[in-house]
């Protein structure tokens, strides 16, 4: 009697390990997804801006149209995007077309001294910070996950389970290089 009861102690045990390594797995990966989703919100706040951005420069450098156009266009791919991958890139391009813009209306300076344009671009920049804040606690929980999924024992159930590893953001190319100041 006493040998069966030990073997559904050790029976319990186990399964109950193996549930609580797949418990943790599953919380990781939801919160890997509400990560993204706070990126997803930032990014969509940010295109929310753009175009009123876009309307109050052209009011002030109505011949600066491709500079304005590109910036239009990235937005619009960056609304499109469907997949996160997409949506990195997508928003990699866009945030170029803005420096562009930003750096545009440095030429104009009634433009800059334009509440509004103020306003838009302070709120714009705030935006850019959490956007940059949430893509880091994405990167945190993706790392967090990658780790559980590929250390013992949790990496055998979750290759029995598929739990596959995900990407985190990383800087573009662009990004990875200074910026160059002339005088």
């Amino acid at each position: 009697m006493i040998p069966i009861i030990v073997g559904i102690v050790i029976v319990v045990a186990i399964i109950g390990a193996v549930a609580g390594i797949y418990n943790n797995m599953v919380t990781l990966r939801n919160r890997i997804d509400n990560a993204w989703q706070n990126i997803d919100t930032q990014l969509q706040r940010r295109n929310d801006l753009i175009p009123n951005l876009v309307e109050t420069v052209k009011g002030y450098a109505s011949h600066e149209k491709q500079t304005l156009d590109a910036v239009i266009r990235a937005r619009n791919s960056a609304v499109s995007a469907s997949t996160p991958e997409q949506k990195m890139e997508a928003n990699d391009v866009l945030t170029g077309a803005l420096r562009q813009l930003f750096a545009v209306a440095e030429a104009y300076p009634e433009l800059k001294a334009n509440a509004n344009f103020s306003q838009l671009q302070g709120t714009l920049e705030d935006t850019e910070n959490k956007v940059s804040y949430a893509r880091q606690s994405y990167n945190d929980c993706v790392l967090n996950y990658n780790n559980a999924i590929q250390t013992f024992p949790s990496n055998i159930f979750a290759g029995i389970f598929q739990f596959k590893e995900r990407s985190g953001f990383e800087a573009s190319e662009a990004a990875r290089t200074a910026p160059q100041v002339k005088f």
